[in-house]
């Protein structure tokens, strides 16, 4: 009979999640999700289920080349600490969420921030940003909706061009009605580029604006916009579909780390 020793708990806990990380993560993989959220998981759950199967042989040869045992400890207490940071991140992104106010108040512009389109078509998670998006753009019909978003690799029309036509073929929002700013490939450019627009239709950075965005996009998209200058911002978060929303937090862990070494807040 087996005996289940706190080693062998161990070992099956480390194969639980590797295999889960890894079908989680190659499922989004093969839909072409290929980014820090979904490729760095897919390595660490392969890094996990490696330890877990062959645990005892590992054991031996690091015992056998003491300079490598003591790298992998302290790769161990590296990817610990990075763990808690990810779950100070993670409980820190909840609070935002949570909090993210729904615009009650009359805006003079609405930003809708890029979020990807597969084959000229938007993303799941654009999709949303869009669909909550048209409800402030019918509430407030008077304000200037910019779509902001450039021309991805591999596609042939812009984000924002994309965005505009969803939502008029879906919400009916009139093309006329949409700016289009194309450029941007990158949130620091959406806020950017969106200001010569805004300038051009008798908006200013100290004027309400709305920006919408995915819950999880939230904090880093104020923190850029707050840099730039844009000093008087409603945000309106959109919901990240459950089949991607933790692929979508753990990517943007490591885009804000990112933001913050390249100065964009």
């Amino acid at each position: 009979m087996l005996k289940f020793t706190p080693t062998l708990m161990l070992q099956a806990i480390l194969l639980i999640i590797g295999l889960v990380l890894m079908i989680d993560c190659a499922l989004l993989i093969a839909a072409d999700k290929i980014n820090f959220g979904t490729v760095v998981p897919f390595f660490i759950g392969l890094i996990f289920a490696i330890h877990a199967v062959f645990w005892q042989s590992i054991l031996v040869f690091l015992n056998h080349h003491s300079w490598l045992k003591n790298i992998s400890k302290a790769l161990w207490i590296g990817f610990g600490l990075w763990l808690v940071s990810f779950i100070i991140f993670a409980i820190t992104l909840q609070y935002n969420i949570e909090k993210s106010q729904t615009p009650l108040q009359p805006v003079d512009a609405i930003i809708v921030l890029g979020g990807g389109i597969q084959n000229g078509v938007p993303s799941l998670t654009l999709a949303s940003r869009l669909d909550t998006a048209a409800a402030l753009i019918k509430q407030q019909p008077e304000a200037v909706v910019i779509t902001s978003g450039g021309i991805g690799i591999g596609e042939t029309r812009s984000e924002a061009e994309a965005m505009a036509q969803y939502l008029y073929a879906l919400q009916n929002v009139p093309l006329q009605h949409v700016v289009q700013e194309a450029h941007s490939t990158s949130t620091e450019e959406n806020f950017l580029f969106s200001q010569a627009l805004l300038q051009q239709h008798g908006v200013s950075l100290s004027d309400p604006i709305a920006i919408v965005t995915s819950d999880f996009h939230i904090p880093r998209a104020k923190a850029i916009a707050h840099h730039q200058g844009y000093d008087n911002l409603v945000t309106l978060a959109s919901p990240t579909p459950l089949s991607i929303r933790y692929n979508a937090w753990f990517r943007e862990y490591f885009a804000y780390i990112s933001g913050w070494l390249l100065g964009e807040y």
